[in-house]
C-alpha cells in the first residue's frame, strides 16, 4: 500500500513507538489523526509535525467512556474527511506476579489492549466497507504467541488481538480491506520500567530501539502483510510454541526463575 495521502488514525500516538511512528508516517505523506490521553504531549506532537510540513490533528481521549471508540472515529473522519487506515498502537503492561496484580488493573489492561482495538475497528469498518478498501493494523506482541511468565494479563490481551486479527481477516476475505497483525519483541520504551529492563537484560532478552520497530511496521504496512513478526530467535519460538509448547515451557523455566527475583525486589 502506498501511504502517500492516506488518512490514518493512530492510537497511543504520544507513546514510546507512537511518536516515531507518527513522524515516519508523516514523512511518507500520510495525513494523521493522532489519539492519546496526554493532551499536552499529543498537541505538541501535532504542532511539530505540522511545522515540518505534515498534516496532523489531535484527538484527546482515554477510552474510558462507553462510546469512546465511536467518538474517536467520528472525530477523525470529521477532521480528515475520512479514514483509510487504523493503527491500534495504544497499550499498557505490567511486569508482576499474576496473583499480586490488582483486579482493576487487569480489567484496565484487557480493555485498553484488546477491547478498544476491537471497538475502534467495529466503529470504522462500515466506512471501510463502503469505500471497499483500507487497512487495519493491530500492533500486537511476541507475547501474543508465547505466553510469557510474569506478563500473564498482557499476554492474554495480545493473544486476544492476534485471534481477532486472524478471524477478521478471514471474514473480510472478499473485500479489499487488509488486516495486518504486527508482533514486536521487547522495545526500549517507558512501558518497560527500570526493573523490567534489568530483568530482560539478565534473561538475555533482546530489546529493539523504537526506530527499528517503526521501520518494520512501515515495511509491513506497505507490503500489505497479514502477519509480521519482528526479531529472532523470538519469531522462531513463536512459531515453535504453536507446535511444541512443551519445548518452549522448558526453555522459559530458567527465565521465569530469574524474573521472579527481580519482582521480589520491586516490593
Amino acid at each position: 500500500m502506498n501511504l502517500n495521502g492516506k488518512r490514518i488514525l493512530l492510537t497511543g500516538a504520544a507513546g514510546g513507538i507512537g511518536q516515531p511512528l507518527a513522524f515516519a508516517l508523516s514523512n511518507k505523506g500520510a495525513k494523521l489523526a493522532l489519539v492519546d490521553r496526554d493532551e499536552a504531549r499529543i498537541n505538541a506532537l501535532c504542532e511539530k509535525i505540522n511545522q515540518l510540513g505534515g498534516t496532523a490533528v489531535a484527538i484527546v481521549n482515554d477510552f474510558q467512556a462507553n462510546e469512546a471508540a465511536q467518538t474517536v472515529v467520528d472525530s477523525a473522519i470529521s477532521l480528515l474527511g475520512g479514514i483509510d487506515i487504523l493503527i491500534n498502537s495504544a497499550g499498557i503492561l505490567d511486569f508482576t506476579l499474576f496473583q499480586e496484580q490488582d483486579v482493576v488493573r487487569i480489567a484496565q489492561m484487557m480493555h485498553i489492549n484488546a477491547i478498544v482495538p476491537i471497538q475502534l475497528t467495529r466503529a470504522l469498518l462500515p466506512g471501510l466497507l463502503a469505500q471497499n478498501g483500507g487497512q487495519i493494523v493491530n500492533i500486537g506482541s511476541i507475547f501474543g504467541s508465547i505466553g510469557f511468565p510474569h506478563y500473564a494479563t498482557y499476554s492474554a490481551s495480545k493473544y486476544a488481538v492476534h485471534g481477532f486479527s486472524q478471524a477478521l481477516r478471514r471474514e473480510l476475505v472478499d473485500s479489499d480491506i487488509t488486516v495486518t497483525y504486527i508482533a514486536p519483541r521487547a522495545i526500549k520504551t517507558a512501558m518497560n520500567d527500570q526493573v523490567a529492563a534489568k530483568m530482560l537484560a539478565a534473561t538475555n532478552t533482546a530489546m529493539d530501539e523504537p526506530r527499528v520497530v517503526v521501520a518494520e511496521i512501515i515495511k509491513a504496512m506497505e507490503a500489505d502483510k497479514h502477519e509480521h513478526y519482528i526479531g529472532q530467535p523470538e519469531s522462531f519460538f513463536a512459531w515453535l510454541n504453536g507446535f511444541l509448547p512443551g519445548a518452549v515451557n522448558m526453555g522459559l523455566k530458567k527465565q521465569a526463575r530469574i524474573a521472579r527475583q527481580f519482582i521480589a525486589g520491586k516490593s
